[in-house]
């Protein structure tokens, strides 16, 4: 049975794996920033108040996330895991590679999912539905600070929705991985703004894309 405080930790669990405040999530769902405030989950007379379906099909669309992985957060959790609303803990591990090594053939597929021989892994809280099509990369030298750090973590999926001003990580055909945010797509071009400054923004034709996958997390 989904208890209101399930619904509403599970609201909060997806802010926290999106790197967003409950007040932040709501603002990219496009709702008022207040209506995940926790003073907004009772009357004033203390009777509970529940999200919306709509608020709730808001959110996964604004955050690519499926019914399935929030389903995840709905999960009873055993005697001594985490508090409800954290990420469910999971044992198994994702691929892991270096931005160097991503730039060479035959680690991924067509759709930018990892595929061939040479991957690491790493332990990663994953949904069991999501763990076949996330992976993560790590930072290699300076190109992407002050935002990302040589050597911090970046896990991607491949499969979930992008939008204007998400961060993404672009493969080329030329073999070129990069991480950037995405200004504008049409079906003919893709135009990217770089982390660094001191790089430049770039634009290419959607032909000269491999594939393209959102970061849904960093290590710091």
């Amino acid at each position: 049975m989904f208890s209101h405080d399930r619904i509403w930790g599970a609201i909060d669990a997806l802010a926290e794996r999106h790197q967003l405040s409950p007040s932040g999530l709501a603002r990219r769902a496009g709702l008022d920033p207040t209506s995940f405030n926790k003073s907004k989950r009772h009357s004033v007379d203390g009777r509970e108040r529940w999200p919306s379906t709509e608020s709730i099909a808001k959110v996964l669309d604004a955050t690519g996330a499926t019914i399935g992985q929030f389903m995840e957060f709905l999960r009873p959790e055993p005697a001594g895991s985490l508090p409800e609303g954290s990420f469910p803990p999971q044992s198994s591990s994702i691929p892991l590679l270096g931005f160097a090594q991503a730039g060479a053939g035959g680690f991924f597929d067509d759709g930018g999912f990892p595929a061939g021989q040479g991957w690491d892994v790493v332990d990663f809280p994953a949904p069991p539905d999501a763990r076949g099509g996330v992976y993560a990369l790590e930072i290699q030298g300076d190109s992407m600070l002050p935002l990302y750090r040589d050597g911090d973590v970046l896990i991607v999926e491949p499969g979930a929705q992008i939008r204007r001003g998400d961060r993404v990580v672009v493969k080329t055909g030329e073999g070129e991985v990069m991480a950037k945010v995405l200004m504008r797509q049409t079906p003919r071009s893709i135009e990217l703004l770089s982390l660094n400054p001191e790089h430049p923004n770039r634009t290419f034709d959607m032909n000269e894309i491999e594939w393209i996958a959102r970061i849904i997390w960093a290590s710091q």
